[in-house]
């Protein structure tokens, strides 16, 4: 299988899951699955371009550590793609006490949440969407990594940018009349706002009432040309950019609660990346920076004519 032909993103994000997990101080995940699922080829390419980078801003100056490690850990993401994860497994872990059984994972990536299941998830049925090219990747290392896959896990291929999300679960044993909790995170702001809208009406209207979601996204106020963003968005925009996936659009934080009630979803919480940090990081021990633009947002399905 050719990494190339998978997603950078799931690939580096894997990574910096595994990187928190061995290096930082006080870990929010125990997730170092990312060090034997990212393909060795495609750890090198990451390692030689973080290596090319350094000698570019400073000529001769070698790393302390793995220099693939230091790149992640100083990448404008890397704070958000922990954060992001710790949240929505706790949300996972308080619907699964309230009797939830299905998962799914909207572009999966290579997360390893069906690798290192929690015995409170033992009844989940887990729904892993994604893009094909990334999915039939990470399939063949699971096989590499003689990872078994039981019957609960199902994988289900999908280029939601041209399918729809109910479309794509009916080849799997997806039931729609049983509520579901959904992650669906790093993946908004590389759409287009009408894809966005689609992939939330769809989410709402493919399965039952009280199932949940949680998402991520960013104020789309930090994507106008000028607008005073802080330091951390920028460097962030910089980098996805220059992996080749752009940032194509966001939510207003002040409206979003009223849109998602038009898709037929009621907004339980709203954390931007300050007040992630404030929660899963207030004493400071991991030193995590994230960005006030980067937002996790925690929803509920609504009856249709319900009101907030």
């Amino acid at each position: 299988m050719n990494p190339s032909t998978a997603s950078r993103t799931a690939l580096a994000t894997s990574l910096m899951r595994a990187v928190h997990s061995r290096c930082d101080p006080a870990p929010l995940l125990d997730d170092t699955w990312g060090d034997r699922l990212v393909p060795e080829s495609a750890q090198a390419a990451f390692r030689q371009r973080a290596m090319d980078r350094m000698y570019a801003t400073v000529p001769g100056q070698m790393p302390e550590g793995d220099s693939l490690d230091v790149a992640l850990r100083s990448n404008a993401a890397y704070a958000d793609v922990i954060l992001r994860s710790r949240y929505a497994e706790d949300a996972l872990k308080e619907a699964v006490a309230r009797g939830i059984e299905q998962y799914v994972i909207v572009g999966a990536g290579f997360d390893s949440f069906m690798c290192r299941r929690p015995d409170w998830a033992n009844n989940l049925t887990i729904y892993e969407v994604d893009h094909p090219a990334t999915q039939r990747l990470k399939r063949h290392r699971l096989t590499a990594c003689k990872v078994s896959v039981p019957s609960s896990v199902q994988f289900v291929e999908a280029d939601l940018a041209m399918e729809a999300l109910g479309t794509a679960l009916t080849r799997s044993s997806f039931r729609t009349d049983r509520p579901t909790f959904f992650s669906w995170l790093g993946v908004t702001m590389y759409l287009t706002r009408e894809a966005n809208l689609n992939a939330l009406r769809a989410i709402a209207s493919c399965t039952s009432v009280a199932s949940e979601l949680v998402f991520t996204y960013v104020d789309e106020a930090a994507l106008n040309p000028g607008h005073a963003a802080d330091e951390s968005f920028r460097r962030l925009k910089a980098e996805v950019s220059a992996a080749g996936e752009t940032f194509l659009s966001g939510f207003d934080p002040s409206t979003l609660k009223d849109l998602l009630l038009e898709t037929g979803l009621l907004l339980l919480e709203d954390l931007d990346g300050n007040q992630a940090v404030a929660r899963y990081d207030a004493a400071g021990q991991n030193a995590f920076r994230s960005a006030a633009a980067a937002h996790i947002a925690h929803v509920r399905g609504i009856a249709p004519g319900t009101a907030a």
